[in-house]
């Protein structure tokens, strides 16, 4: 039984996933916009309503995948593809850029917009400018430095209100937007906004038993139980963690619930939602991975998670680039799972 990770990202990999999201960062169509409309005024361009995050299919998407071209060059400074890297966020990351994003967010009508997935995604993008070597990226950071604040006023204020966390596996799902802000935060010493997401994550999820797992949905990409899981991998001490996650899913080690165990079928990668459940692959063996680590030395749930995970990878690896329904955010998602 794998009880150790085999599948490992190498320089190959990280090169063909660059040039996937070179391949779409900067693509206008097509194109799926999320946006209010207050006056005729407001029918505008991707590119005229977001003059940085206007490729990749929608804002998120093209928020991260900046965040996966700064991350593999940060691990891989050689990358064949780093000075065009360096190019596209030098074109992109400006203060009139900048500006015009801010214009967008704080239109009273756009209120909520990308809310929670976007704005995570925007501080992990923040977060890896400030741990990069790369000498430009302190100025990128600085440059983009409205936006962190925009979005981490807007948790500030989202999450004491928010009575009921999100438990869908899509976008709104709250505890991947909490576990990737809580890094953020940490990251950059924000010790108010770390603790505020401390308390909704326990005040959430700390009672959560017996976890029954009714996943996957239609076109989940994350999965609601162990993406609750590793968020509380993160805001509970060690030994808490592994007494909450035996209580949440205490029939882990006997491969219960089975569906946490079995990839997700996908039939048609043509179809944007049913193609989302390659992420749920990908974002599965994520969670698996780290989870397994987080469990004491020679746990036999572990093992279990171990090799699980490398068959949830396994299954959805080849299909990055089947369609562009994947291909403009699955490489993000194949980046998590390899690097945990």
């Amino acid at each position: 039984m794998t009880t150790q990770p085999t599948l490992k990202l190498t320089p190959e990999m990280a090169s063909r996933f660059a040039s996937l999201a070179l391949n779409h960062l900067t693509r206008e169509y097509p194109n799926k916009i999320m946006h209010a409309m207050s006056s005729a005024a407001d029918a505008q361009t991707p590119r005229q309503l977001h003059p940085i995050f206007y490729g990749s299919y929608d804002w998120h998407s093209c928020v991260h995948g900046y965040w996966l071209l700064l991350r593999l060059l940060d691990r891989f400074p050689d990358l064949p593809e780093a000075e065009q890297i360096v190019s596209v966020v030098t074109a992109h990351f400006t203060a009139e850029n900048v500006a015009g994003e801010m214009a967008y967010l704080q239109q009273p009508q756009h209120n909520g917009f990308e809310r929670p997935y976007g704005w995570a995604w925007f501080l992990a993008l923040t977060q890896q400018l400030h741990e990069m070597a790369l000498p430009q990226a302190a100025g990128w950071a600085k440059t983009l430095a409205p936006m962190s604040r925009f979005f981490e006023q807007s948790f500030a204020d989202f999450l004491p209100k928010a009575t009921y966390p999100l438990r869908v596996g899509s976008h709104f799902n709250t505890a991947f937007a909490l576990a990737l802000t809580l890094d953020y935060a940490r990251s950059v010493k924000h010790a108010a906004l770390a603790s505020t997401i401390e308390e909704t994550a326990l005040r959430w999820h700390l009672e959560d038993v017996h976890c029954q797992a009714w996943e996957p949905g239609g076109d989940e990409f994350l999965s609601p139980s162990l993406m609750e899981a590793e968020l509380m991998r993160r805001v509970l001490p060690a030994e808490a963690f592994v007494t909450w996650f035996g209580r949440f899913l205490p029939d882990l080690a006997h491969s219960q619930p089975a569906t946490l165990f079995t990839p997700a079928t996908v039939t048609d990668r043509n179809d944007g939602k049913i193609g989302h459940l390659d992420g749920l692959n990908l974002s599965r063996a994520w969670c698996q991975r780290s989870l397994a680590g987080a469990l004491p030395a020679g746990d036999p749930r572990s093992a279990l998670l171990h090799q699980t995970a490398e068959a949830h990878l396994h299954s959805a690896l080849d299909h990055l680039d089947s369609t562009y329904m994947g291909e403009h955010w699955l490489a993000t998602f194949a980046l998590l799972a390899l690097e945990a």
